[in-house]
């Protein structure tokens, strides 16, 4: 085999990392939960939920990347010992990077949709929410627009990979993810100007203890733990295949703390964008894409400028999800390079035909086949592939990453230590076995049950 590439620079893979974890659910859930579950106090929660759950979990999956320099297609028959079959895992975890990429690709093509209408002004002025509805539905309703999207985000973004990991996904995403964070700052001070910044901020971040106890503690406490283990896009290999291209010179456990920061920094400054407008124009804040492409269209066609600020919001969310496309697509190449001893370039030319293929259900289940709800109710087929990934592969993936490490016949957790804590930084204590052996398995065991419950019998 080929010698494996690195990254050039250590803010190369923390960054592209990063733009792996950054994906459009820290911009539009995570201000809304935010202010739903209680401000400051959700965000006590999740960070908490964030320290001690999310980041011990990418310390693990990064130290299989980096101990075995291999994506999921090799890394566990490297590591595993002979005789146990751990590797046969890693099957149904390679089939979440495709469940995932056959809607994520669909809904960065309505961002590039969104992207291109502000910059041509296509917001209008004073447009209410109702037309902005309608023509978020007009879009639904049409395949072809929505097609042509989506073809265009995933030819750039495996074209990206094609160019290989420096030339392509580094060169590009790099620059990208800093373009990203000035225009997240640019915006976010922008914000302060807003006549309802005082009532956003207040109503997003200020402790409200009404909100807490009318959703009650255990389920803030819920939706505080799952968004910090969603946040992180952990348990399918897509934070693997980056270790498999670093260096040790700094400890696992400092790289994983220092993109938990980046992640958090995005998702916060997000919601300093959004509810200053949504109070400066009386919107009533929303959730998941209404909030998105119905309030935020209407909010920014009453703003002064607001083409120019609109454009501005949905190149930042453009890039976000771009960002998460080259990660996981990168990921997919490098598994289909391994498994099928291929090259770069016929790995991207195959999966680029199998992502377009496996993206039609979601992309005609708001048109075609909208009377088709596979959950029931008004459910399409993102919420049903959006429900196969989120609720059972990522944290059925983690748990998968955790007995590896942990259990008798896996890796070993010695030898993860010694992995983990090659290099300069922060260093996991060998008393911390029992933590990964019983605690986080049963957090994990938590969070597939309530992600259950709210799906079928919630509400």
């Amino acid at each position: 085999m080929a010698t494996r590439e690195h990254f050039s620079t250590r803010l190369g893979f923390l960054l592209i990392s990063a733009g792996c974890a950054i994906g459009l659910g820290n911009v539009w859930r995570f201000p809304f939960i935010t202010g739903q579950y209680g401000g400051a106090i959700f965000v006590l929660i999740y960070l908490f939920f964030l320290v001690f759950f999310g980041v011990p979990l990418l310390t693990m999956e990064f130290s299989i990347g980096r101990a075995s320099r291999r994506s999921l297609a090799q890394s566990f028959e490297t590591l595993e010992k002979k005789g146990t079959c751990w590797h046969l895992n890693k099957y149904w975890m390679i089939a979440g990077n495709y469940v995932l990429m056959s809607f994520y690709s669909v809904v960065t093509g309505w961002m590039l949709l969104y992207c291109v209408k502000g910059f041509m002004g296509e917001f209008g002025v004073n447009t209410s929410a109702e037309a902005s509805a309608a023509a978020f539905n007009g879009m639904l309703a049409s395949p072809a627009t929505m097609m042509v999207n989506m073809i265009a985000v995933t030819a750039v973004s495996f074209g990206i990979c094609a160019c290989g990991l420096r030339k392509g996904v580094e060169r590009i995403t790099k620059p990208m993810m800093i373009l990203l964070f000035v225009l997240l700052i640019f915006m976010a001070c922008r914000s302060f100007s807003l006549p309802g910044f005082k009532e956003g901020i207040s109503y997003y971040l200020a402790p409200n203890l009404d909100n807490l106890a009318k959703n009650g503690l255990l389920e803030v406490i819920s939706a505080a733990m799952a968004q910090a283990f969603f946040s992180l896009s952990i348990g399918v290999g897509a934070m693997q295949i980056f270790a498999t291209y670093m260096n040790s010179d700094h400890t696992l456990l400092s790289e994983s703390f220092s993109i938990m920061i980046l992640n958090t920094l995005v998702a916060l400054l997000a919601g300093m964008i959004i509810f200053p407008a949504c109070f400066s124009y009386d919107v009533e804040p929303g959730q998941g894409p209404g909030l998105i492409f119905v309030t935020l269209v209407s909010v920014f066609s009453n703003m002064e400028n607001g083409a120019f600020w609109g454009s501005l919001f949905f190149m930042f969310m453009l890039f976000a999800a771009l960002s998460t496309l080259i990660a996981v697509f990168e990921n997919i190449i490098a598994i289909t390079m391994e498994y099928f001893t291929t090259s770069r370039r016929r790995a991207v030319m195959i999966n680029f035909c199998v992502i377009l293929v496996i993206s039609l259900p979601c992309l005609f289940g708001f048109n075609a086949l909208s009377g088709v709800h596979p959950l029931g109710g008004n459910s399409t087929f993102l919420d049903l592939e959006d429900f196969i990934i989120s609720n059972n592969i990522l944290p059925l993936g983690a748990f998968c990453y955790l007995g590896f490490i942990c259990w008798r016949g896996g890796w070993g957790f010695d030898k993860f230590l010694d992995e983990a804590n090659r290099g300069k930084g922060m260093k996991l204590p060998r008393w911390g076995l029992p933590y990964y052996r019983y605690v986080l398995p049963v957090v994990i065991i938590f969070l597939i049950g309530n992600c259950y419950y709210n799906v079928f019998f919630a509400g």
